[in-house]
């Protein structure tokens, strides 16, 4: 088992400093994502059956959360588009998360999912990393 990122620890550190309600879930949500994304990098990579069934949960999880109408539709693209394009999507997809959490959750929580996006195209050029 890996050690977390610093991203998800930072989204987690969020969790306490922000007040109940869809902000709140919002940052969960990103986390949840954030999670399932990056173990599309782990090497060696998780089997497939695994990786349809953690999409599967995550996608469960999200419909139960109250979360802002702009972020549950790019949390649902994102799913999407991890589902079709794998390993090769992670940096694409938090990319593309970047901006709707920064107008939903707030700075800090789109300047994590920023970094991670980053690592996550610096591991796609080098996967040893």
């Amino acid at each position: 088992m890996s050690a977390w990122d610093p991203s998800q620890v930072e989204l987690v550190g969020l969790l306490p400093q922000t007040g109940r309600g869809p902000k709140r879930e919002g940052v969960y949500a990103l986390w949840l994502l954030l999670r399932v994304a990056q173990d599309h990098l782990l090497e060696p990579p998780l089997a497939e059956r695994a990786v349809r069934r953690r999409l599967a949960s995550l996608e469960t999880r999200l419909s139960s959360l109250t979360v802002p109408p702009p972020l549950r539709r790019a949390l649902i693209a994102a799913l999407a588009q991890l589902r079709e394009g794998g390993r090769q999507a992670v940096a694409v997809v938090l990319s593309n998360l970047v901006a709707p959490a920064r107008e939903t959750a707030g700075s800090e929580a789109a300047d994590a999912i920023q970094r991670a996006g980053r690592a996550a195209r610096q591991s796609a050029v080098n996967p040893s990393r």
